[in-house]
């Protein structure tokens, strides 16, 4: 019956917003490291001489190395829950990167709970809005529909 009360939270959570996190810092060292750990060693993101002459002015993070901080960011944002003995990631259902992360820049993250929807009598599966912002801009680094699921 307890994990009931924590799906019955999570469920009227539904369209509330949590966060902001705590600030996060993506220096040039930690996208080096995403180049080297996904092959992707595109100038805009490691050359630091060449992108000062580029579109962005300088190396910007990749965009999925943004994406990928998701976890950590969203971890920040706990809502409800109480009682789940495990928790997944299911995937996710919309990616945008709508302005980039200039190297040494600082992001931290929101998130509104799309949809909770009840998959057997023991789990829910949710969707969550993250929206991760860059200090000093208007517009977010990253918007992305997170899928999860909770098992009580």
């Amino acid at each position: 019956m307890e994990a009931h009360s924590g799906i019955a939270a999570i469920e009227a959570s539904v369209g509330t917003e949590v966060g902001p996190t705590d600030w996060f810092t993506v220096d040039q060292a930690r996208i080096n490291t995403f180049a080297d750990a996904t092959e992707d060693h595109q100038w805009i993101h490691v050359d630091t001489e060449r992108a000062a002459a580029g579109p962005f002015g300088g190396t910007v993070a990749h965009g999925f190395l943004t994406l990928s901080l998701v976890p950590y960011l969203a971890s920040q944002l706990r809502r409800g829950g109480e009682g789940a003995r495990m928790g997944i990631n299911y995937g996710l259902d919309r990616v945008r990167f709508p302005t980039p992360v200039p190297a040494g820049s600082r992001i931290r993250a929101r998130s509104t709970l799309i949809s909770c929807d009840r998959v057997g009598d023991d789990a829910v599966q949710l969707v969550n809005r993250v929206t991760i912002e860059v200090e000093g801009s208007e517009k977010p680094a990253c918007v992305a529909d997170t899928v999860s699921r909770l098992y009580f």
